[in-house]
């Protein structure tokens, strides 16, 4: 387990938000989400525990919620793609904080790997995506806007019914809203790519394993390959805007898109791979 704080996710949060539970200390549900919520019944327990009250869950806080073993911090992974590294990553992205980068590409790197996406097009292709949907370089959960709610309508009602996502209607376009690196969306979106990267039906029973970051680094690239055929093919020709419908949907983001895409062919080298 890792050290857990403000903003972590996935399956070690639950466990925590449950182990809090159990102890007496409510952190307001078991979502896999470290909110505030989490936060202040972390913080309640150390003090109960007398344990310095930072509300980060590290070995001792961990030890005495029972939860399993906090490693030390070890170095930062090599990249599974060298020829990439953070410092040219970083030019793509002007005003991302350079440790976010630095943190989260190896995953993003691995994970195209997987998938044999490995190329300069396709890795240029991720990274473009990412810039384009979360330009902090962290796996987010899309906020509501005019664009998925309708006025005095309830959070993302305008996604509930898009049987062309999969949504069966109410709670289902807050529960599959866009979330990770991608922005999956859509019930039908979890399942398959859930499914590819072999959650199984995890995702759509916890749609909030999107943002773990492990979790949305594979699901990028899941995504990517699953229209690695059209992609290519737009790249080919050059032409970004299809490329990033392909995508999106539509044409948001791709402003940044092109620009990291275009800086992307200036500063990484050529002969990263072959595609698949």
């Amino acid at each position: 387990m890792a050290v857990l704080k403000i903003g972590s996710t996935g399956p070690d949060v639950v466990a925590l938000q449950q182990a809090l539970a159990k102890a007496g200390f409510d952190p307001g549900g078991s979502d896999g989400a470290f909110g505030p919520g989490t936060e202040s019944a972390v913080e309640a327990f150390q003090r109960s525990a007398g344990i310095a009250a930072d509300g980060v869950v590290g070995p001792q806080t961990a030890a005495s919620l029972s939860l399993g073993e906090v490693p030390a911090p070890q170095p930062e992974t090599a990249s599974a793609i060298p020829a990439v590294t953070a410092a040219m990553v970083a030019k793509m992205f002007p005003v991302t904080p350079v440790q976010n980068i630095e943190k989260h590409l190896p995953a993003v790197l691995d994970a195209m790997v997987a998938v044999q996406l490995t190329d300069k097009p396709m890795v240029l292709m991720a990274l473009g995506t990412i810039r384009a949907e979360t330009e902090g370089f962290v796996p987010i959960a899309e906020g509501q806007s005019k664009f998925n709610t309708s006025p005095g309508g309830h959070p993302f009602d305008l996604y509930d019914n898009l049987r062309d996502l999969g949504n069966q209607g109410p709670p289902d376009g807050a529960n599959f809203r866009g979330r990770g690196f991608v922005q999956l969306t859509g019930r039908a979106n979890y399942q398959q790519h859930g499914e590819a990267i072999g959650l199984g039906d995890q995702l759509v029973t916890n749609p909030d394993l999107a943002c773990d970051p492990q979790t949305a680094a594979k699901l990028l690239a899941s995504f990517l390959k699953s229209r690695e055929e059209h992609i290519r093919a737009a790249l080919a020709q050059g032409d970004l805007a299809t490329a990033r419908k392909l995508v999106n949907g539509g044409s948001n983001g791709l402003d940044r898109f092109t620009e990291a895409f275009n800086m992307g062919q200036a500063v990484i080298p050529e002969g990263l791979g072959a595609g698949a």
